[in-house]
């Protein structure tokens, strides 16, 4: 009796943990790119996806911060606006309902900003490098 009830429990166990959405989660991101990618598993109370992206309109060719994670059917689909220190913010919010369907990166110029610092910090170590080695 004993083991078919610890099968039972088992098999009601993997049944909920299949249920259970898997989403995108960045706790941090900048400019399109999330700095820490991860994933969760939602829970029944928060059984979307949710992208955020918070742009500052004031602020020129600055993309704004991004993340993802898990959220509720009323943190989806809305615009909502403010201000921090004199600088007015729009921060948007969409869900989905399907496993990793939250995109990490937000934006295509994600890549290049990337592209870039990569570019900058080998430059920089390979300046440190070659100036080691003439001195």
């Amino acid at each position: 009796m004993k083991t078919v009830l610890t099968a039972t429990i088992a098999l009601i166990g993997f049944f909920a943990l299949a249920e259970s959405l898997n989403c995108n989660k960045c706790s941090v991101g900048l400019v399109g790119f999330c700095l820490i990618p991860s994933t969760t598993v939602c829970s029944n109370d928060s059984a979307n996806c949710l992208t955020g992206k918070a742009t500052f309109p004031s602020i020129s060719g600055f993309l704004g911060f991004n993340y993802q994670g898990c959220g509720s059917s009323s943190q989806c689909n809305i615009t909502y606006n403010g201000t921090m220190m004199t600088t007015t913010y729009i921060v948007t919010q969409t869900c989905c309902n399907t496993d990793t369907c939250n995109p990490i990166q937000i934006s295509s110029d994600a890549v290049c900003m990337k592209v870039s610092l990569t570019a900058a910090i080998s430059a920089a170590l390979v300046s440190f490098c070659w100036g080691s080695y003439i001195n």
